[in-house]
């Protein structure tokens, strides 16, 4: 059983000492906290220096009446309000024990409640912290309008960090918008703490959340204050309430968050305040609409501090210059929790973070019986991977494809025990996990079967994954109100996903992530993966359990365990897109062990732990296995194909001479080919910017332009006709501006291109730009739209202000026409911008040139698929050879290094068409004249993948041991099986046609085979199966077992007088003994008639008995 431990019993405890030794300490308390043995954490603190401890008490860190529970820092601030003197930087109290052992009973009751003493509590920054905010300030002060991300795991200390980073900078107007409301009682409470209530900062907010909180004030009772004892204003609002604001486009009804807007009033007076810095906490994590980037680009403000809870840097590349990050990784988290000195007087602030775990099964194994060794698909041979995606895919009926395969998924689950729902045990472990799956359809029939499965019916089934009715924001809502619901009232709950609620949300009961999509990018993966990872203190039977470890169960070992290696090196700046040696990148993913162990299936199916040497070659291991159930005809055998392309003349010829059958033709590639395909250094397509320009205005053209001028310039609107723009409907007028605008506009350009392009344009490319053109239009119409809102709101509410200050029934006649006006042209105003940026030279010209770069960069990958197709057909030509000779010259010793050792120069080039030195040629590189040039270059080769290659090498050998009994009836495979057709006189008989022409000999001489004088003789062997089939039968017959009982004795008169062969070359020669005479490495035989003769050549010229009678004379 694996195994799984996801808590741990604690008791949450504050205490108190005095060293009664050290006269300074003289009249003061150590005040701390701890989860474990408080003698022992006392004596990590003091036993080093050899100090004297006298332990006045120690409590549980329980409210009173709850279970709900504290730290040190919460008691350490109500002492702060209560005046009790602290010596700075530590957890030392100018206090009696007993009397703060009073105080601590106090604070119990009353949970900290004081009406006096506002002062802020004391503080240092841990040193990563203090990095962060110098960082920050640094690029602040050489970047006036900056943008700075902090993209720190959770727990980091964001919120400290960034009050600290304001207070450096003397900022006095300071915005924080969140998309999650929910953390406003974080700000508020690091406000109260570490600013402080009579700081002369103010908290601003009207968030729900913080009603009725103490010194939390409204916009206007702060504009109410006594300017003189102000220092600033701290304004804490949601990303919600921005966007439904009518300064925002949002309500007009609603006039909140005027100090927020950057418009201007009819004075041109700015009517909202420019901020000193705008801090973004999560706003952009869980769902990142266009409402967002609108709300904040219209904000004013000095700088922007953007906080990220995503461990990932490459997520942060695009947007942010390298110095303008920072990053706190869960390796960089795991290892200060590692590393947290124990005598420090503060407890681990990392020590609640659990520690994931990743175990990876091979799914191909438990429904092997099903899955394809390889596919043909249109007369072309393709490689079989496992594919998640395709395995949990579901018919229009809603039931799975592969029904009963997900059947035994589910069964292995639940009773096989490397399996983590297999045992009660493990199924109390992983109470709550969540699933990630890659369709809707498929999370709903893996809901259904859930339901209905023996073991997972205990469980409640929650499915976030939306049905398309409520938009974006409100599926989010709602998947996570289910969550937070279920898991409320239910024991045992299985979110299941198609990648809702992977960001943006914590869910500390998940314990377990499932992984059921075949995601390939690591931040994606890992996103999902960190799921699991929150810290959960709980209370269950009595007992306070901490979460300690997290896990994530996978299903796709090759795909994961390469994810796993991307995420390692991805860590670190020299060797994050693929940098740095094997070495370093493996130093790298050892480092990551330490902190996320890896478990994976060995060679007997158990779980073991992986070191970073099995990470890395386990994923060449599972495609070695796939090369040999393909017959080594596969694509994984080979790697830097496009390097080819580079080659030099040499390596085409020797790619040309490998024979890869009937329909050979010769690889269409030159010295030019890199040119020609606009091949960069790393071998990707990137063609020239000059190329796509000239090209844009081959296919668009001025024309072109001018049609798309006259279509938006010919749109009217009829406002009283039903489908047109209402001015109030905002989702409905969306629609008709796009259709009236971007769909007319688009559908010129795209049939501009078809009309080019023809039939070269793929049909996946058209959808590629008609999704990218609407989106980049609808874009345009959304911000044009929300700008028209904001205005209207605006001029809706100045009127409404003029005509309370009316004084006649004629003066609010004459407002009405002013603004009726007003209306009127901001309406033509919006329409004028969006037919202007629609029409936009520049803008039309950036979309052609998008359009054009998509279309010839996908012609040219398909041009270099293609050609990279060509040279694979030929190289596995050649590689559809290394079975025969694995066959008949292989060892336990062979690999790709020594493979040219063991065969004849003459039998491989026979075989191959190509010689020894020109296979080492491919394999190691070399020197070679470059006429061009006119010099001596090298070409490096390294065109097999050495690790899959041995590996493969293994596997077929290990196979051919399994298989060489072929008296054992359980074999229903041979090694032919895996070893596809060479050239004409290498296509092997399958077994089943072998066993009816032996059956049909048997019928037309009956009794044969219990004759010991009989003889039987295959003139032209190319596997051996034949003569196999015919030893079978003689050594099973009754009559020859009587006469020979000893089975050695049988078998060697078999061989030496009944059975004979004749193999046509040395090859099949070597291939056919090697199976016939090796069914058992024990048994001896003698004597045999196999020889090596190519008998058509004597029955051609009809000497062929005279021949035989010489040989077996």
């Amino acid at each position: 059983m694996i195994n799984v431990k996801t808590t741990r019993e604690v008791i949450p405890q504050c205490y108190a000492y005095t060293t009664p030794c050290i006269s300074y300490h003289e009249g003061w308390t150590k005040i701390g906290f701890t989860e474990r043995d408080v003698e022992t954490r006392i004596r990590e603190q003091t036993q080093t220096a050899g100090i004297k401890y006298d332990l006045k008490w120690h409590k549980n860190a329980l409210y009173e009446g709850s279970y709900e529970t504290f730290t040190d820092k919460d008691f350490h601030g109500y002492l702060n309000k209560l005046g009790v003197k602290r010596q700075t930087g530590t957890e030392w109290f100018e206090i009696d024990p007993n009397l703060a052992k009073n105080y601590f009973n106090d604070f119990r009751e009353n949970k900290g409640v004081l009406e006096s003493n506002e002062s802020p509590i004391p503080y240092a920054l841990r040193r990563e912290q203090d990095d962060a905010v110098e960082k920050t300030i640094e690029y602040f002060k050489n970047n006036l309008h900056g943008e700075f991300l902090w993209n720190a795991k959770p727990r980091f200390g964001k919120t400290i960090s960034a009050y600290d980073l304001c207070m450096k900078m003397g900022f006095k107007n300071i915005l924080i918008v969140t998309n999650r409301p929910a953390i406003a009682n974080s700000w508020y409470e690091d406000y109260l703490n570490f600013v402080g209530a009579n700081s002369g900062y103010y908290f601003v907010s009207h968030v729900a959340a913080l009603d009725g909180k103490k010194h939390v004030i409204t916009r206007e009772e702060f504009l109410a204050l006594d300017i003189d004892k102000i220092r600033g204003s701290i304004e804490f609002v949601s990303l919600q309430d921005i966007k439904g604001s009518k300064y925002f486009g949002g309500d007009p009804n609603l006039d909140k968050l005027k100090e927020l807007s950057n418009r201007r009033d009819e004075k041109g007076n700015r009517i909202g305040i420019l901020w000193d810095i705008l801090i973004i906490d999560e706003a952009h994590e869980g769902v990142d609409t266009y409402k967002s980037d609108i709300a904040f680009d219209n904000i004013d403000r000095n700088y922007t501090l953007h906080l990220s809870g995503t461990p990932f840097k490459a997520l942060a590349n695009d947007k942010f210059p390298q110095d303008a990050i920072y990053n706190w990784t869960y390796a960089d988290e795991q290892r200060a929790k590692r590393d947290w000195d124990l005598a420090s007087e503060e407890e681990n602030p990392y020590y609640p973070l659990p520690k994931l775990n990743l175990f990876t099964y091979q799914m191909s194994e438990i429904v092997r019986d099903n899955i394809k060794e390889g596919i043909e698909i249109d007369g072309e041979w393709e490689n079989y991977a496992f594919d998640l995606n395709e395995f949990f895919k579901t018919r229009e009926n809603g039931k799975f494809y592969y029904e009963d395969d997900v059947d035994k998924f589910l069964d292995a689950l639940t009773s096989m025990e490397k399996f983590p729902f297999s045992t009660p045990e493990l199924r109390k472990e992983l109470k709550h996990t969540f699933w990630l799956m890659d369709r809707v359809d498929s999370a709903k029939a893996m809901g259904k079967k859930l339901r209905e499965n023996p073991v997972f019916s205990d469980y409640e089934i929650v499915i976030a994954a939306g049905d398309g009715k409520l938009d974006d924001e409100e599926e989010f809502e709602k998947s996570y109100d289910k969550v937070v619901k279920a898991i409320r009232e239910n024991d045992k709950t299985i979110t299941l996903s198609v990648g809702q609620l992977t960001t943006g949300i914590t869910i500390p009961e998940w314990t377990g992530v499932l992984m059921l999509s075949n995601v390939k990018s690591p931040s994606l993966y890992m996103q999902a993966a960190f799921r699991s990872q929150n810290p959960c203190l709980f209370v269950e039977d009595g007992k306070t359990l901490r979460k300690e470890n997290a896990y994530v169960f996978d299903f796709d070992p090759a795909r994961t365990l390469t994810i796993f290696e991307e995420f390692a090196n991805d860590l670190s700046s020299e060797t994050s897109r693929g940098r740095g040696d094997s070495d370093r990148r493996k130093s790298q993913v050892k480092e990551l062990l330490n902190f996320f162990p890896v478990y994976g299936e060995d060679e007997d199916g158990e779980m073991i732990p992986l070191d970073a040497e099995k990470v890395l070659i386990t994923p060449r291991r599972i495609y070695a296995k796939e090369v040999v159930n393909c017959g080594f005809m596969s694509n994984f055998l080979f790697k830097n194909i496009s390097n080819i392309f580079g080659a030099p003349e040499a390596v085409k010829n020797i790619i040309d001479k490998m024979d890869k059958g009937r329909d050979f033709k010769p690889v269409s590639i030159d010295e030019n080919i890199a040119s020609d395909l606009n091949l960069d250094e790393n071998g990707e397509v990137n063609i020239p910017d000059e190329k796509i320009i000239g090209r844009s205005k081959e296919i668009f053209g001025k024309k072109i332009f001018d049609d798309v001028k006259e279509t938006i310039e010919d749109v009217k609107f009829v406002p009283a006709k039903e489908g047109e723009l209402t001015f109030k409907d905002e989702k409905k007028d969306i629609e008709v501006l796009k259709k009236a605008y971007a769909e007319p506009r688009n559908s010129i350009l795209i049939d501009a291109v078809k009309a080019d392009y023809g039939n070269e344009i793929k049909k996946s490319t058209v959808r590629s730009i008609e999704s990218k053109l609407n989106d980049s239009t609808e874009k345009i119409i959304q911000k044009e739209y929300s700008n028209w809102k904001i205005e209207d709101n605006l001029i809706n509410s100045e009127k409404d202000e003029k005509i309370k200050e009316a004084k006649s029934s004629a003066e609010v006649t004459k407002i009405n026409e002013q603004y009726e006006k007003k209306i009127e042209l901001n309406n033509e105003k919006m329409l004028d911008e969006i037919k202007k940026k629609m029409a936009d030279a520049d803008l039309l010209s950036g979309s052609t040139e998008t359009i054009t770069r998509e279309v010839e960069t996908e012609k040219k990958r398909e041009e270099k698929k293609g050609k990279e197709d060509e040279i694979r057909d030929n190289l596995r030509g050649f590689a559809r050879t290394i079975p025969s000779f694995l066959m008949a010259y292989g060892s336990s010793e062979t690999n790709l290094m020594n493979f040219d050792k063991i065969i004849p120069d003459d039998v491989f080039k026979e075989v191959t068409s190509i010689s020894l030195d020109e296979f080492r040629f491919l394999r190691d590189g070399g020197k070679y004249f470059n006429e061009a040039s006119g010099r001596e270059e090298d070409f490096e080769g390294n065109l097999f993948d050495e690790i899959v290659f041995d590996d493969a090498v293994k596997e077929f050998l290990n196979k051919k041991r399994e298989l060489a009994n072929y008296f054992d009836e359980n074999n229903k495979k041979d090694i032919f099986d895996y070893i596809p057709p060479q050239k004409t006189n290498q296509i092997f008989t399958p077994k089943k046609i072998v066993i009816e022409m032996v059956d049909y000999l048997e019928k037309e001489n009956p009794g044969c085979f219990d004759d010991p004088d009989k003889t039987f003789i295959d003139l032209y062997m190319k596997s051996g199966l034949y003569i196999t089939e015919i030893v079978k039968r003689l050594y099973r017959s009754e009559r020859m077992k009587e006469i020979y009982p000893d089975p050695s004795d049988r078998l060697n008169h078999i061989f030496a007088k009944q059975v004979y062969g004749l193999a046509p070359t040395e090859i099949i020669y070597r291939i056919a003994t090697n199976y016939i005479l090796g069914f058992n490495d024990d048994l001896k035989i003698e004597k045999h008639n196999l020889k090596k003769l190519d008998s058509l050549k004597y029955a051609k010229e009809g000497n062929l008995e005279k021949k035989l009678d010489k040989i077996f004379e």
